[in-house]
């Protein structure tokens, strides 16, 4: 039982009754811990019925239970997340809960459609409050298990008032259809408990032992549903590490964890502060930052693997020359031996994934976006790239059917399938044969962005698009995190129209849609096993890699732009989450970030990240490139200083269309005709690479 552990992981196991908090730091074989103290109480003669584990998720609950089965086979341990917890305590009490035995369970595309059907009744208009942002509200007063006066003292603006509005007729109509939401598997059981005292009492002696994996990562009625169970005995086990608690924006309170000794008087504590994972100069980087947090517990991780090799900070010129760099140090540890499936490279936003995907496309790099999709691949960029074209060619049936009701305008499958049987009656394209109700409202929108499509350059075009579509205005309004993302990969997306203008000055419309398919056209994404992983630091908990590159280390990006509105508790998250991503490397940690960035259309200056300062300069080698402020990205450079002047019949020479003639001219672009294989091009005035013959 003992013989794999070491002392400080035995005391951990060793411990039989009374509180027991185990501070777990990264890679410190927590998950052995856990799986060996349930074995050490079965050797104890602890009833098996008698012992609770919790944890998180499906995934670390099926190794938990694998784990342990190795160590006592035949057990019958409940091991399980809270919410399968939570499902049985209903399920054994469905009478005191005044429910019938065969209840559903609604999922949350259900829970969804339930809030939008209220609202409709109640007059809500959803492109006023979002019906995600009201779901999103429901599920937070659940898991805060608030109550009727703490509804009316904190909810207090508009759209809150609207959402205790539907919150009331939601929770009616479950209960009414004999349902339940995801949420409730938590809520109910602790309203159990909390009402009745024999249902309490008897849980409390059916499982005398708990042990409660992450805890640092428990919310409100998580943490109520433990302290409940665990109130007559205190036989309560609770491992996890607030230095790595990145889940404030889900509830979970870190400070349960710091709490835990005042919670439970002479709670034994345990520190595993040995990591298994990582060198002693990577773990030196992550200590040095994660000390600058004010509310943590004291502990400094150290490694018996050797110091290995310095952590490496490239700092670029720009995003492009960023992800370069980072492509030349994968070519040199290829060569040293390293496979893809030792690579993971992080960023704080999706939206920076889209430049790391085009160099590694570039350089015949396999790699998986863990958790999303290839950029071009994702639903809100294919939406825009819909609109783009079908401005630029109306008889496009494919873009009209995928955009015709995005955002959602009652343009159901059978209009659109009606409008289809018109165009082949009528020999026309679908967009002609348009003629009356929500369909001619769309049909009107896309002429107006036609319009303008004359008179605005590429990157005015997609806010254009963004504004008058309703996308933006239905994107802010989900207040989701999902939300959120695929905003910021639209705004990201004028960043990809800005680099064309740059390069070319050209504006034209059908000129950038043909390198833009020439691009997403490359998507050879099988899935093997041998890839570079790419993914945010928030999808890297629980997981580890020989190298990883954590780029975007730059105050606004890393720490994120919004910590600095929210106060010093959302500084301290950020941190927490730079620690977490510092010790998934095992080997190599490299940190990248560039003096200049354009990000979501526009190029920015920031400085490096607060967290590359506090790293001890002991363990930072920091690459020694010149950085010429000529290379950054300049809107200025891309004109000449000069302001010529064109005319109708002016001789012209582009560096990429070559000779053309000047057609006419306005006061912001010049419409030029060239040889036959490129045409008319209309072209930004005066910009670099347009010459007078």
């Amino acid at each position: 039982m003992f013989e794999k552990l070491n002392d400080k992981q035995k005391e951990a196991v060793g411990h039989l009754d009374g509180p027991c908090l185990v501070i777990a730091g990264a890679g410190s074989g927590k998950t052995k811990v856990l799986t060996s103290r349930i074995a050490y109480l079965l050797e104890e003669g602890i009833n098996d019925y008698n012992i609770l584990a919790i944890t998180f998720t499906n995934k670390a609950a099926k190794e938990m239970r694998e784990r342990l089965n190795i160590l006592v086979p035949d057990n019958n341990v409940f091991v399980g997340t809270y919410h399968s917890f939570g499902l049985k305590i209903i399920r054994e009490n469905i009478s005191a809960l005044n429910m019938d035995k065969n209840f559903t369970i609604i999922d949350s595309e259900d829970s969804l459609s339930l809030i939008k059907r209220i609202m409709k009744d109640l007059l809500i208009d959803p492109k006023d409050i979002s019906p995600y942002y009201i779901r999103n509200k429901i599920s937070f007063i659940k898991n805060e298990l608030l109550i009727e006066s703490e509804l009316d003292r904190y909810f207090v603006t508009y759209a809150e008032k609207k959402v205790v509005e539907v919150y009331h007729v939601y929770e009616k109509n479950l209960r009414k259809n004999n349902a339940v939401d995801f949420d409730d598997l938590l809520v109910l059981p602790v309203k159990l408990f909390r009402e009745n005292k024999n249902i309490l009492e008897k849980y409390q002696e059916r499982f005398k032992y708990i042990l409660i994996d992450e805890y640092q990562d428990t919310n409100e009625v998580q943490y109520k549903m433990s302290k409940l169970l665990a109130n007559k005995y205190k036989n309560i086990f609770v491992v996890g590490d607030a230095n790595q608690c990145i889940y404030g924006f889900r509830q979970a309170n870190f400070r349960n964890i710091l709490n835990f000794e005042k919670d439970y008087e002479n709670a034994h504590v345990v520190t595993l502060d040995q990591n298994y994972r990582s060198t002693k100069n990577i773990l030196d980087a992550a200590n040095s930052v994660i000390k600058n947090n004010k509310e943590r517990k004291d502990m400094e991780l150290h490694s018996n693997l050797g110091e290995g090799v310095k952590v490496k900070y490239l700092r670029s010129y720009d995003e492009k020359h960023e992800i370069t760099l980072i492509a030349d140090e994968i070519k040199n540890l290829l060569n040293e031996g390293y496979e893809y499936q030792d690579i993971a490279i992080f960023y704080r936003t999706n939206a920076q994934s889209r430049n790391i995907e085009e160099v590694l496309l570039k350089n015949n790099y396999p790699y998986r976006v863990f958790g999303s999709f290839y950029f071009y691949n994702r639903k809100e960029i294919k939406d825009l790239l819909g609109y783009l074209r079908l401005i630029n060619n109306p008889n496009d049936d494919i873009s009209l059917r995928r955009i015709i009701n995005v955002p959602k305008r009652k343009i159901g499958p059978k209009s659109i399938e009606y409008l289809a049987q018109a165009a082949e009656e009528q020999g026309t394209s679908m967009f002609e044969a348009i003629t009356k109700d929500n369909e001619l409202e769309f049909k009107n929108l896309i002429l107006e962005l036609r319009k303008d499509a004359l008179e605005l350059s590429l990157t005015e075009l997609i806010e254009d698009i963004l504004d008058k579509s309703g996308i933006k205005k239905e994107l802010e309004n989900d207040k989701t995190l999902d939300g959120e993302l695929r905003l910021e990969n639209l705004m990201e997306f004028k960043s990809i129209t800005a680099s064309f203008e740059n390069r070319t000055g050209s504006v034209n419309l059908g000129d950038f849609l043909e390198e833009i398919s020439l691009v997403s056209d490359i998507t050879e994404h099988q899935d093997e096993d041998n890839v570079i992983t790419l993914m945010t630091i928030h999808s890297a908990k629980g997981l580890e890699f020989k190298v990883v590159f954590i780029t975007g280390m730059e105050e606004g990006i890393f720490p994120h732009t919004n910590a600095f509105l929210e106060g010093e508790d959302s500084i301290e998250e950020e941190r927490r989450l730079c620690y977490v991503g510092f010790t998934r490397a095992k080997e190599r940690l490299y940190l990248t970030n560039a003096k200049k960035r354009m990000i979501y259309g526009k190029t920015t200056s920031n400085p490096p990240s607060r967290f590359i300062e506090e790293i001890n300069k002991d363990v930072l080698e920091t690459s020694n490139m010149s950085i010429k402020e000529e290379k950054f990205i300049n809107k200025n450079a891309m004109y000449k200083d000069e302001n010529v002047e064109y005319k109708k019949g002016d001789i012209v020479m582009h560096s990429i269309y070559g000779r053309g003639v000047v057609l006419d001219t306005d006061e912001k672009f010049v419409n030029i005709a060239f040889a036959k294989n490129f045409g008319i091009r209309k072209l930004m005035k005066n910009h670099k690479s347009l010459t007078k013959a």
